[in-house]
């Protein structure tokens, strides 16, 4: 199976229509396809086009509720917790963190804890909603458990990202990763390439080396045991201990500060997946002089860049400068999306009574895909 590309207004007028389809109203919609397709602009193919098939399911399993209203059930002039009600995670994180927002223009920080939320895409979203205003931004997740901590064999947190963002010239600072050493996400792609997982990602349910990407995904639905290793593998020489412990700082952020599900319960009901997340903004002006902040913390960045080379490298990156470079990249020349990820988008409108041709037109569907069930 290989790629195809797509201009970005022609996977934005799907995705907003399939988002209005499943009864989110346009400003809902908006919001949401902005956040799946910000993942594909940046580069982050496994929380982009592909992720559709995630949010289908939890809408049609009754897991992700489509008329859901976020809610305020604690707060302080600095601080929230949020209570999602199993909504549609993107559109529960962009209110949480214009609350964090608000709070941090008014008292100088502002941070939100929720719990009952679903997926919300891409952590970094968030942080530079925050950075957009000026401030400093942060906000993690915890999700459904498939980090195997250092000396086990079942997975017991989540991929637990933690983005960081602030204001930088020329490029902004952005940090997103996961606190695994890789994501599901990644995972989902190997297996639609039909590729082995590189070594070093992945556990089986007997806690030993695995490379074989649908049966670490199945082990990790059925809750069989295994997963995917934190950041430093699953060796305390090198560093697992450190991926596990950012893992749990999500977890403090988000579900215990909400007193939300833990990573390790999240996806365990009929009707919803308890995901938590935590924000927090920052006004540099609680610092100082927020431009002097921006231009000291601009210099050093471009003191990286301009740092010596590795023998072969030929430039040093920041945080944030490749999703800029790769947003520009995109727009100009399309975003490509999997064979397999098309074979979902297919089922996806059938279910939705949507023509599929009237907005991929000219494309050959792979209807040999293990991911297709449809009758097109």
């Amino acid at each position: 199976m290989g790629y195809v590309k797509w201009s970005y207004s022609v996977l934005e007028h799907f995705c907003h229509d399939v988002f209005r389809a499943f009864g989110f109203d346009e400003t809902q919609s908006k919001e949401i396809e902005d956040v799946l397709l910000t993942a594909d602009l940046f580069g982050i193919e496994s929380h982009g086009m592909q992720r559709m098939v995630r949010y289908h399911k939890g809408i049609e399993k009754g897991t992700i509720h489509p008329l859901a209203k976020p809610e305020v059930v604690f707060e302080t002039p600095v601080s929230a917790v949020i209570d999602g009600h199993n909504g549609m995670g993107q559109l529960i994180s962009i209110y949480a963190m214009k609350k964090a927002i608000e709070k941090a223009k008014t008292s100088g920080i502002g941070m939100v804890s929720v719990r009952n939320s679903n997926h919300f895409g891409i952590a970094g979203y968030y942080a530079k909603m925050a950075s957009d205003e000026g401030l400093l931004g942060m906000a993690c997740t915890n999700s459904e458990a498939i980090m195997v901590p250092t000396f086990g064999k079942k997975a017991m947190l989540g991929s637990n990202p933690i983005a960081v963002a602030m204001p930088a010239e020329p490029y902004p600072f952005l940090f997103d990763c996961s606190t695994t050493v890789v994501t599901r996400g990644k995972l989902e792609m190997y297996n639609k390439m039909e590729k082995p997982l590189p070594e070093g990602w992945a556990l089986d349910k007997d806690g030993k080396e695995s490379t074989d990407a649908p049966d670490v995904l199945s082990n990790i639905v059925a809750k069989r045991g295994g997963g995917i290793m934190p950041l430093g593998g699953n060796k305390e020489v090198n560093g697992s201990h450190k991926g596990y412990g950012y893992g749990m700082l999500c977890e403090l952020f988000s579900s215990i500060l909400s007193q939300g599900v833990t990573s390790d319960k999240c996806c365990t009901f009929k009707d919803k997946t308890g995901i938590c997340h935590g924000f927090i903004a920052v006004n540099p002006a609680i610092f100082g002089n927020p431009e002097e902040i921006k231009r000291h913390f601009s210099e050093y960045l471009e003191a990286l860049r301009e740092s010596p080379k590795a023998d072969g490298a030929e430039r040093i990156y920041t945080h944030g400068e490749k999703e800029v470079l790769a947003k520009k990249d995109r727009l100009e020349n399309g975003i490509q999306v999997n064979d397999n990820t098309m074979a979902e988008l297919a089922n996806l409108c059938e279910y939705l009574k949507l023509d599929f041709n009237s907005y991929f037109k000219g494309y050959q569907l792979q209807k040999d895909s293990k991911f297709f069930e449809g009758n097109y």
